[in-house]
């Protein structure tokens, strides 16, 4: 999926991208189905197909979301300065992106800030981390006390201080690496979104399962 404000975007994107992946990290890919099977099984047992499938779909686009909100800002000021300063219709602009996208070339203009507002058009995000990440979230938040452990380091750990230092961990990665090609804020969107999902339904019913 591109930004939402970028001339590659289509709605269908947003339902897509969380079932495609990069096979140039065949153990990204390994590792989340591995999180699907162990966390996602465990959740859909608990509240059936229908909510499961509500709660997956609603933290991946919540990841989406997140992932967006700084770089859609990035496009329309680029877009700005673009429309202020530069004598080359922005149409002529995008249409060239388009049409380098189509062929497969993500080419740039050589010229700043044209190839900005190019890279941000052509980037793009997929996976399923986001919606991985709200399972999580959604597992400690149930299972607070649940206690795991690593294959590498085999001590029993509670969900909740496991799960939850990942989660800053990946606030952290967010904030101090945001170019390492890894949707960090993805991840925070997911979680965050599986959260405040917990909460509601925690209002609705009180049964907690710890």
């Amino acid at each position: 999926a591109h930004y939402f404000n970028s001339v590659l975007f289509q709605p269908y994107q947003l339902v897509t991208h969380m079932f495609m992946h990069n096979l140039d990290d065949i153990l990204h890919i390994l590792f989340n189905m591995l999180l699907l099977v162990m966390f996602g099984g465990h959740l859909e047992r608990i509240w059936g197909g229908k909510r499961y499938f509500i709660f997956y779909i609603a933290c991946g686009l919540g990841a989406l979301v997140l992932f967006n909100s700084i770089g859609v800002w990035q496009i329309i000021e680029l877009k700005n300065e673009i429309l202020t300063n530069s004598m080359t219709p922005i149409e002529t602009i995008n249409e060239y992106i388009k049409e380098s996208a189509s062929n497969g070339q993500y080419n740039g203009f050589g010229i700043e800030p044209y190839d900005a507002y190019a890279f941000m058009n052509y980037s793009q995000i997929s996976g399923a981390s986001g919606a991985i990440f709200g399972l999580l979230a959604g597992f400690a938040l149930l299972f607070p006390n649940t206690e795991l452990m690593l294959i590498f380091f085999p001590v029993p750990i509670k969900a909740k201080y496991l799960i939850g230092g990942y989660l800053v961990f990946e606030v952290y990665n967010s904030i101090f690496k945001p170019n390492d090609q890894i949707a960090h804020l993805a991840h925070v969107g997911g979680a965050v979104v599986g959260i405040i999902i917990i909460l509601i339904w925690r209002k609705r019913d009180r049964s907690n399962f710890y």
